[in-house]
C-alpha cells in the first residue's frame, strides 16, 4: 500500500518541476507528465506556484545583477531552490511584498468539474475550497491580491496582510477582507445576485458602482447582492454551517423539501434525481449525505415517505407508490 507523501517530499517534487518549467519552457495546462502530477494530491497545485514565485524571484535578482543562467545552471540548482522553497519560503514571501516590487505573478487559474471538489492552498499562505463547476482567477500582486470568480462557488480561508487587502470579483460584487473567511457564489439558483457567507471575522462587501449598497458583514451572516435589491445582512450561522457542508463533500438537510434537496444533489452528479409528484416534491427532509451520494438520499426518502424509485443510467426518479 503506498504511502501518502508529506508536505516537505510535496515541496521537493514542485521544486523539481518549477526548475523544468522554468529551463525548458514546459507548457503547465498541457503537459500531460505535469497534470498527471497535479492531479494526484490537491496539495501540488499550491506547492508548485510557491516554487513558481521562489525561482520567479530567483531570477529577478539574477536580471539586476546582469546574470543569465544557462538551462543546465538553472537545473543543476534545484537543490538550492528546494531549500529556499521549503526553508525560507515565507522570507521570500515577505520580500517580495515588503517594498522590492521585482515580481509581479501571473494569474492562476483554477476550476472544478461537475461533482470535483479541491481543497488549493496559495501562494500568499491563504486557502481557498472550490465547490462543483467553478472557475476562478488568482492574482497575487506586490500591493493586492485579487481574486475573479467566474462562476460557481467558493470558500476562501484568507491569511492575514494588512498591507494587501484580498479583494473578490464575482460579476459587479466586490468582497474585500485582510485575515478572515468568507465564501463566494455565484450561479442560477441565487439568480443575478452573488450570496456571500462570513464565517469569520468581518468582510465589506458592494456593487462596484453602487456606494449605497455597500456593507459590512460579519461571521454567522450573510448577504446576497443584486442590482434591483437593495442588500440586507441576515444573520444564519446555523445555516450558513449546512451550507458549506460541501467543503466536506456532504450535503446537510434540515427541512428543505425534496425540490430544493433535489437541485443540491443534481449540482454533483451527472445521474439527476427527478422528483415526479409535485405533492411529495413538496414534502421536509432532514439528514447528512455525501454529495455523490444520490442513490443514498433517494433510498432514504423511499424508506421514510414511502415513495417509489425507479433509475437508469441518466436519472432516479422518486414519485408516490400507487393506492393498491
Amino acid at each position: 500500500m503506498s504511502s501518502i507523501p508529506s508536505a516537505s517530499e510535496i515541496d521537493d517534487e514542485a521544486a523539481d518541476w518549477a526548475a523544468r518549467v522554468d529551463a525548458r519552457g514546459l507548457d503547465v495546462e498541457h503537459d500531460p507528465e505535469l497534470q498527471a502530477w497535479l492531479e494526484g494530491d490537491p496539495r501540488r497545485a499550491g506547492a508548485l506556484l510557491r516554487a513558481q514565485a521562489a525561482i520567479s524571484f530567483l531570477d529577478r535578482g539574477r536580471a539586476l545583477a546582469s546574470v543569465s543562467p544557462s538551462v543546465e545552471a538553472v537545473v543543476a540548482e534545484r537543490p538550492n531552490r528546494r531549500t529556499l522553497i521549503a526553508g525560507g519560503g515565507g522570507g521570500v514571501a515577505a520580500a517580495l511584498v515588503g517594498g522590492l516590487g521585482l515580481w509581479s505573478m501571473r494569474p492562476q487559474r483554477l476550476d472544478t468539474r461537475l461533482g470535483e471538489i479541491r481543497r488549493v492552498p496559495l501562494a500568499d499562505g491563504s486557502l481557498v475550497a472550490i465547490n462543483t463547476r467553478t472557475a476562478l482567477e488568482v492574482a497575487m500582486k506586490p500591493k493586492s491580491r485579487q481574486v475573479v470568480l467566474k462562476e460557481g462557488e467558493a470558500w476562501f480561508q484568507v491569511a492575514k496582510d494588512a498591507e494587501r487587502p484580498f479583494v473578490v470579483a464575482a460579476g459587479s460584487v466586490r468582497v474585500r477582507a485582510v485575515g478572515t473567511a468568507f465564501s463566494v457564489r455565484r450561479d442560477e439558483a441565487v439568480g443575478a445576485g452573488v450570496d456571500v457567507m462570513v464565517t469569520e471575522g468581518v468582510v465589506e462587501a458592494w456593487i462596484e458602482g453602487d456606494e449605497g449598497s455597500r456593507r459590512r458583514v460579519s461571521a454567522g451572516s450573510r448577504i446576497v447582492l443584486a442590482g434591483t435589491v437593495s442588500p440586507t445582512v441576515a444573520e444564519s450561522p446555523s445555516q450558513i454551517e449546512r451550507s458549506l457542508a460541501w467543503r466536506n463533500g456532504e450535503i446537510a438537510l434540515d427541512g428543505e423539501s425534496l425540490e430544493q434537496a433535489a437541485r443540491l444533489f443534481n449540482r454533483y452528479n451527472a445521474r439527476q434525481i427527478v422528483i415526479e409528484d409535485p405533492e411529495l416534491a413538496r414534502e421536509r427532509f432532514v439528514g447528512l449525505f455525501q454529495t455523490n451520494a444520490p442513490e443514498s438520499f433517494a433510498a432514504a426518502v423511499a424508506a421514510t415517505l414511502g415513495a417509489v424509485i425507479t433509475d437508469d443510467p441518466h436519472a432516479i426518479r422518486i414519485s408516490r407508490a400507487q393506492a393498491s
